[in-house]
Protein backbone atom coordinates (compact mmCIF):
# COMPACT_ATOMS: atom_id res chain seq x y z
CA UNK A 1 0.00 0.00 0.00
CA UNK A 2 2.91 2.61 0.85
CA UNK A 3 4.44 1.72 -2.48
CA UNK A 4 0.97 2.52 -4.39
CA UNK A 5 0.74 5.65 -2.62
CA UNK A 6 4.49 6.82 -3.18
CA UNK A 7 3.65 5.98 -6.91
CA UNK A 8 0.41 8.31 -6.56
CA UNK A 9 2.48 10.95 -5.31
CA UNK A 10 4.85 11.11 -8.70
CA UNK A 11 2.73 11.38 -10.82
CA UNK A 12 1.34 14.82 -11.12
CA UNK A 13 5.30 15.52 -11.56
CA UNK A 14 4.98 13.23 -14.49
CA UNK A 15 2.07 14.41 -15.94
CA UNK A 16 0.93 16.82 -18.00
CA UNK A 17 4.40 16.30 -20.09
CA UNK A 18 6.54 19.46 -19.83
CA UNK A 19 7.19 21.57 -22.98
CA UNK A 20 9.90 19.84 -25.10
CA UNK A 21 8.90 16.11 -24.14
CA UNK A 22 8.12 13.90 -26.62
CA UNK A 23 5.15 12.50 -25.96
CA UNK A 24 4.86 8.52 -27.11
CA UNK A 25 3.19 8.85 -30.36
CA UNK A 26 3.72 12.31 -31.54
CA UNK A 27 4.33 12.91 -34.69
CA UNK A 28 7.92 14.88 -35.24
CA UNK A 29 8.06 18.06 -37.42
CA UNK A 30 11.60 18.99 -38.36
CA UNK A 31 10.99 23.07 -39.25
CA UNK A 32 14.41 24.75 -40.23
CA UNK A 33 15.18 28.66 -39.78
CA UNK A 34 17.97 30.79 -40.27
CA UNK A 35 19.55 33.58 -41.90
CA UNK A 36 16.68 33.75 -44.77
CA UNK A 37 14.13 34.42 -41.79
CA UNK A 38 11.55 32.07 -42.99
CA UNK A 39 10.07 28.42 -41.29
CA UNK A 40 10.75 25.55 -43.67
CA UNK A 41 8.20 24.06 -43.87
CA UNK A 42 5.88 26.80 -43.84
CA UNK A 43 2.77 24.51 -43.23
CA UNK A 44 1.93 21.86 -40.80
CA UNK A 45 -0.87 19.22 -41.52
CA UNK A 46 -2.57 17.95 -38.70
CA UNK A 47 -6.10 15.86 -37.14
CA UNK A 48 -7.91 17.56 -34.27
CA UNK A 49 -6.29 16.69 -31.22
CA UNK A 50 -3.11 15.04 -33.05
CA UNK A 51 0.06 15.09 -30.64
CA UNK A 52 2.74 16.94 -32.63
CA UNK A 53 6.49 17.29 -31.88
CA UNK A 54 8.04 20.43 -33.34
CA UNK A 55 11.19 20.42 -33.64
CA UNK A 56 12.83 24.42 -34.72
CA UNK A 57 16.36 23.54 -36.19
CA UNK A 58 18.95 27.29 -36.49
CA UNK A 59 21.06 26.77 -39.80
CA UNK A 60 21.86 30.18 -40.13
CA UNK A 61 25.29 31.85 -39.26
CA UNK A 62 24.42 34.86 -37.49
CA UNK A 63 25.31 35.63 -34.22
CA UNK A 64 22.16 34.83 -31.83
CA UNK A 65 21.86 38.19 -30.49
CA UNK A 66 21.19 39.88 -34.05
CA UNK A 67 19.30 36.51 -35.57
CA UNK A 68 17.75 34.29 -32.97
CA UNK A 69 14.47 32.28 -34.13
CA UNK A 70 11.72 30.72 -32.15
CA UNK A 71 8.25 28.62 -33.06
CA UNK A 72 5.31 30.68 -31.28
CA UNK A 73 1.72 29.05 -32.16
CA UNK A 74 -1.16 31.12 -31.66
CA UNK A 75 -4.55 30.49 -30.88
CA UNK A 76 -7.59 30.55 -33.46
CA UNK A 77 -8.71 34.67 -33.71
CA UNK A 78 -5.02 36.03 -32.25
CA UNK A 79 -3.89 38.84 -34.47
CA UNK A 80 -0.05 37.74 -34.99
CA UNK A 81 1.06 41.09 -35.90
CA UNK A 82 -0.08 42.89 -32.38
CA UNK A 83 1.47 39.80 -30.53
CA UNK A 84 4.74 40.48 -32.85
CA UNK A 85 4.22 44.27 -31.83
CA UNK A 86 3.62 43.61 -28.22
CA UNK A 87 6.40 40.98 -27.74
CA UNK A 88 9.13 43.33 -29.41
CA UNK A 89 10.35 44.27 -26.35
CA UNK A 90 10.04 41.32 -24.24
CA UNK A 91 13.75 40.33 -24.47
CA UNK A 92 13.99 38.69 -20.96
CA UNK A 93 10.79 35.80 -22.06
CA UNK A 94 11.86 34.97 -25.33
CA UNK A 95 10.15 37.75 -26.91
CA UNK A 96 6.66 36.63 -25.43
CA UNK A 97 5.18 39.70 -23.82
CA UNK A 98 3.30 37.99 -20.63
CA UNK A 99 0.41 40.11 -21.60
CA UNK A 100 0.00 38.39 -24.68
CA UNK A 101 0.97 35.32 -23.21
CA UNK A 102 -2.74 33.56 -22.99
CA UNK A 103 -2.71 33.74 -26.62
CA UNK A 104 -0.09 30.90 -27.03
CA UNK A 105 -0.88 27.31 -27.82
CA UNK A 106 2.87 26.33 -27.94
CA UNK A 107 6.36 27.66 -28.31
CA UNK A 108 9.89 26.78 -28.52
CA UNK A 109 12.47 29.16 -26.37
CA UNK A 110 15.05 30.96 -29.10
CA UNK A 111 17.68 29.05 -31.09
CA UNK A 112 20.46 30.32 -32.38
CA UNK A 113 23.13 29.17 -35.33
CA UNK A 114 23.08 25.03 -34.78
CA UNK A 115 20.97 25.04 -32.33
CA UNK A 116 17.55 23.38 -31.60
CA UNK A 117 14.62 23.65 -29.60
CA UNK A 118 11.15 21.28 -29.66
CA UNK A 119 8.22 21.72 -28.17
CA UNK A 120 5.08 18.76 -28.22
CA UNK A 121 1.63 19.72 -27.86
CA UNK A 122 -1.98 18.17 -28.89
CA UNK A 123 -3.14 20.05 -32.12
CA UNK A 124 -6.31 22.19 -31.61
CA UNK A 125 -9.89 20.44 -31.59
CA UNK A 126 -11.45 22.61 -33.73
CA UNK A 127 -10.38 22.87 -37.01
CA UNK A 128 -8.83 25.72 -39.01
CA UNK A 129 -6.16 27.69 -39.40
CA UNK A 130 -3.70 28.77 -36.87
CA UNK A 131 -0.42 31.16 -37.64
CA UNK A 132 2.92 30.19 -35.88
CA UNK A 133 5.24 33.15 -36.00
CA UNK A 134 8.96 34.08 -35.09
CA UNK A 135 8.55 36.79 -32.49
CA UNK A 136 12.12 38.02 -32.11
CA UNK A 137 11.82 41.71 -33.16
CA UNK A 138 11.12 42.28 -36.81
CA UNK A 139 10.57 38.69 -38.13
CA UNK A 140 7.17 38.56 -38.24
CA UNK A 141 6.88 42.11 -40.64
CA UNK A 142 9.27 40.19 -42.87
CA UNK A 143 7.15 37.26 -43.19
CA UNK A 144 8.54 34.99 -41.12
CA UNK A 145 5.01 33.31 -40.36
CA UNK A 146 3.64 29.94 -41.01
CA UNK A 147 0.31 28.24 -40.63
CA UNK A 148 -0.87 24.84 -38.96
CA UNK A 149 -3.90 23.67 -40.72
CA UNK A 150 -5.98 21.25 -39.01
CA UNK A 151 -8.56 19.37 -40.38
CA UNK A 152 -10.35 16.04 -39.71
CA UNK A 153 -9.66 14.47 -43.56
CA UNK A 154 -7.17 11.69 -44.04
CA UNK A 155 -3.63 12.79 -43.98
CA UNK A 156 -2.78 9.44 -45.50
CA UNK A 157 -4.44 9.94 -48.17
CA UNK A 158 -2.63 13.44 -49.36
CA UNK A 159 -0.64 13.28 -52.75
Amino acid sequence: MTRFLLLLALVPLAWPPHAGAQVAGARTIEIQVGDNMRFTPARIDARPGEQLHVVLKDTGTMPKVAMAHNFVLLKKGADPKAFAEKSAAARDTDYVAPAVKAQVLAATKLVGPGETADVTFAAPAQGGDYTFICSFPGHFVVGMRGSLVVSARDLAREP
